[in-house]
């Protein structure tokens, strides 16, 4: 007789059945509850681009952030998070983002773009080139890899690299503007502003519709003296321009227009947009008192405060005897200026309180943002009114005869009278001091300044002392010029041209002439009034329309009739120079 089945085997395996069957409906409802973790999750991603659309990036922000707290396999909420994060200035944690939401989805391209966009803010400049190769690579038919790749290498000062990129992709895409446009921009960037109008007007052609297009344009006409149309471009652009940053960027382009040609009292008004909080350089004053807008302030109490740089502030303390006169004897000035200025404005506007400012960093939601104090001028209340220094010639600078042609800083009187004296024991000839760049050098602010090798014809100028000016390390620069030319650059021993600018405005005052780029240096002369000749690559808007600079006492403005091209402009200031040696001292 066969033997029985062993007890219970019919049972296990009718059990094993119906466990396959209850894990098929736990797979299933997991499957189903996933789908509705995700569906709400995408719903609320749909809520945070409606947010980000109408501009409110931080809620934006916040809306995708719960995205991912529903359901953290969802990558479309972690890159729009991402987005946020880098719109508000926390660029490591978006690119941090952007790479979580590439692990989940590292099928979608797209975020090959945002990863390379966010390296590339970070200054991780092989790391974004890396990633818009990627992205050639998967999308070799879309120009946004070409486009960024090509923008990058031009950032990077490779403009051979970044043309070829582009010139490449525009003979496989022609209809891309976007392709012709960022040739343009490269091309605009590196100073060659001339050769980069038939690009951007061709893509303008491509794409009439496209605001920026006109923007950069009107750029680029700008830095050429083309200022009639560079002013209908930001026109056309700010017709366009729906994105609130994009226009406060075009609104300022505008102004600097206007100012430019001379528009004063329209252009100082547009100026303002500079304080909207929206551009990109805007700074929040942590100052309670309303802003002076041309009240009464005989007997008043008014704080202005210095910004946007060591030279403009000089510049803009053009206006410092106005408001001296304004409060009068019973009224008080308090200006906060840097550091570096403190003690020569001490001297300059005695009748005043001069202090510092103080910027902080602030971390919050929003991103992180420099808020400025004035921490002394409150030590006894708030001031009755308080205003910018570049607000101030939209009251006081609406026209050219409005300006101040005078000298209206006061150097160390004994200082000047022992820095002539030691020039004295040298040659008796003019001293004309020399600064030919800002300190702040890169690809992209190259282009507005001349290098010393560029200075032959003018080192080399007969019956001329040449006294050195420019700050930071150019040792290396004076040593190859001096070499080269067979001249002389004289230096002050111990006068530290970087930290010293009172000592800098002592050895302006002593000098016969100086000769600069547009820079602190050249600022600090004209404030003293010292003869400045101002070597610009192309007109500057503090020109206002006119040759010279009429923040100062005396100017000369010296620009060749091609943007940058210093080989032709440099033998015309020589022989004026000469001219300028011929005459008695």
């Amino acid at each position: 007789m066969a033997a029985a089945a062993p007890p219970g085997l019919e049972a296990l395996a009718e059990m094993e059945a119906r466990m396959n069957t209850l894990a098929q409906l736990e797979a299933l409802s997991e499957e189903l509850e996933s789908n509705e973790l995700r569906d709400k999750s995408n719903a609320a991603v749909r809520q945070a681009l409606l947010v980000w659309r109408s501009g409110d990036v931080a809620k934006a922000g916040q809306l995708a952030l719960e995205a991912t707290q529903i359901d953290d396999t969802n990558p479309r909420a972690f890159h729009i998070l991402a987005a946020a994060l880098e719109r508000m200035g926390f660029v490591h944690k978006a690119l941090v983002t952007y790479e979580k939401a590439f692990a989940l989805d590292p099928d979608d391209p797209e975020l090959l773009i945002d990863l390379g966009l966010a390296a590339w803010h970070m200054k991780m400049n092989d790391s974004a080139a890396t990633m818009f190769k990627h992205y050639i690579a998967a999308r070799p038919d879309s120009p946004l890899g070409y486009n960024n790749l090509g923008s990058l290498q031009g950032d990077m000062g490779d403009l051979p690299g970044a043309v070829e990129t582009l010139r490449a992709a525009i003979f496989k895409m022609p209809y891309e503007a976007i392709l012709w446009h960022s040739l343009a921009t490269v091309l605009a960037d590196a100073g060659r502003a001339e050769e980069s109008l038939p690009f951007y007007r061709e893509a303008i052609r491509l794409a009439p519709e496209v605001a920026q297009q006109h923007h950069n344009l009107g750029y680029a006409c700008l830095h050429l003296g083309m200022m009639s149309e560079a002013l209908e471009c930001f026109g056309k652009a700010l017709e366009g321009l729906n994105d609130p940053l994009e226009r406060a960027e075009a609104r300022h382009s505008r102004s600097i227009c206007l100012i430019g040609m001379g528009q004063l009292e329209d252009g100082f008004a547009e100026y303002e947009s500079r304080n909207d909080p929206l551009f990109r350089a805007y700074v929040p004053h942590m100052i309670a008192s309303p802003e002076w807008n041309g009240e009464p302030l005989e007997g008043k109490r008014l704080l202005l405060v210095g910004e946007q740089g060591l030279g403009d502030e000089l510049m803009f303390a053009n206006t410092v005897p106005d408001l001296l006169r304004l409060v009068g004897r019973e009224g008080k000035l308090q200006i906060a200026v840097d550091q570096r200025l403190m003690r020569l404005f001490q001297r300059s506007f005695p009748e005043a309180e001069v202090g510092i400012s103080e910027d902080r960093v602030l971390h919050d939601k929003d991103g992180n943002k420099t808020l400025r104090f004035v921490p002394f001028a409150v030590r006894d209340g708030q001031p009755d009114f308080f205003i910018l220094m570049g607000s101030t010639p939209k009251l006081l600078r609406r026209r050219i005869e409005d300006f101040r042609r005078e000298a209206f800083l006061k150097p160390d009187a004994a200082r000047v009278e022992t820095f002539r004296a030691a020039l004295a024991r040298g040659p008796a000839l003019p001293t004309v001091g020399l600064c030919w760049r800002s300190m702040m050098i890169d690809p992209k602010r190259a282009k507005y300044y001349s290098t010393l090798d560029m200075w032959e014809p003018i080192l080399t100028t007969p019956g001329v002392r040449f006294v050195n000016l420019q700050y930071g390390d150019c040792a290396g620069e004076l040593s190859q010029a001096c070499a080269r030319f067979g001249t002389t650059i004289e230096t002050i021993d111990g006068l530290d041209l970087t930290r010293d600018v009172d000592g800098v405005a002592v050895l302006s005052a002593a000098l016969d002439l100086v000769i600069s780029a547009p820079t602190a240096a050249a600022a600090t002369a004209g404030s003293v009034g010292t003869e400045v000749w101002f070597l610009c690559a192309g007109r500057t808007w503090p020109q206002l329309g006119t040759q010279e600079f009429p923040w100062y006492r005396k100017t000369r403005v010296f620009s060749p009739e091609k943007f940058g091209d210093w080989a032709s402009l440099m033998p015309a200031i020589a022989k004026e120079l000469a001219a300028f040696a011929g005459r008695p001292i």
